[in-house]
């Protein structure tokens, strides 16, 4: 089988992103905050067909944090919870509350098998190259997969920039395209994906074959999340980016947006890879 880029389908990944930096149970009760919270989340939607959680923890005032203190009890509650069936991927977000260097020594202190990283907060212009370039070579060394995240086609262009000057090192990485973080009132659409894909290639990023994986606000997540499995990528779902089905209805929770997908998907004979699968993808 061949999609419209031309390859041969591949297994798809889907990773669930279950509550983002500041949302509450305000904006929906099942939205999980708490450790234990978390913990049935990810069971729920590993049943539901993801490989891969990514992880947004609180304070006890339920205000962002990347504390080792936060951080820890969720990581060993999803953990027991699913075992090694899920890849855990920790965020780097900064919200306006923390610098490159304490979103570094967050992930240096965890060592986690994944975490997620801005390319723009790392790295902003007026940053440390060496001490940027310093992390991602140690999150390399280290094994701690990196995803690094580009917010339109300007960020891909600086991504192909890094890896051309060896600050990103090749392999063992992949890279998140954010659809429509600047559309107007933030909701994404499936056309949103053909300016990074453009970048990606003019670039010869499609030709170093490092993954891509898509994430889009509003109802379109799901056409957004299928166009781009169809074109050779995979697909970060869930309520950090949105709350709605494809027929604009409140979802029930994380597992009915990640069953959607992977229900249309299945229905294109196009199979979602398990944790395994997407750990073996990024090795």
């Amino acid at each position: 089988m061949t999609n419209p880029a031309g390859n041969t389908a591949q297994p798809f990944s889907l990773a669930v992103a279950p509550n983002g930096a500041r949302k509450t149970h305000t904006d929906h009760p099942r939205l999980p905050m708490t450790p234990a919270e978390l913990a049935q989340c990810a069971k729920d939607c590993l049943d539901a067909g993801a490989a891969m959680i990514h992880l947004h923890v609180r304070r006890a005032d339920g205000t962002h944090s990347l504390e080792t203190a936060d951080y820890a009890p969720a990581i060993d509650a999803v953990r027991r919870a699913v075992g090694e069936a899920l890849v855990i991927q920790l965020t780097t977000e900064a919200v306006g509350i923390y610098r490159p260097d304490q979103q570094i020594a967050a992930i240096r202190a965890l060592r986690p098998e994944a975490a997620s990283v801005a390319v723009r907060e790392l790295l902003p212009q007026e940053g440390d190259p060496a001490q940027a370039r310093d992390f991602f070579h140690w999150m390399h060394r280290e094994r701690v997969v990196a995803q690094y995240i580009l917010y339109d086609a300007a960020d891909v262009r600086r991504y192909a920039a890094l890896r051309a000057s060896g600050a990103i090192p090749p392999g063992r990485h992949w890279v998140l395209f954010v659809l429509g973080r600047y559309a107007a009132g933030q909701t994404s659409t499936p056309a949103d994906l053909l300016p990074f894909l453009q970048a990606w290639r003019e670039h010869g990023m499609e030709l170093a074959g490092t993954p891509w994986a898509v994430c889009a606000f509003g109802p379109q997540e799901a056409a957004c999340a299928t166009a781009a499995v169809l074109l050779g990528g995979h697909a970060r779902i869930g309520f950090e980016n949105n709350m709605q089905l494809p027929d604009g209805s409140v979802a029930p929770d994380n597992a009915a947006l990640l069953a959607g997908v992977r229900g249309a998907l299945g229905g294109l004979a196009l199979p979602p890879m398990d944790a395994h699968a997407l750990r073996a993808l990024l090795a």
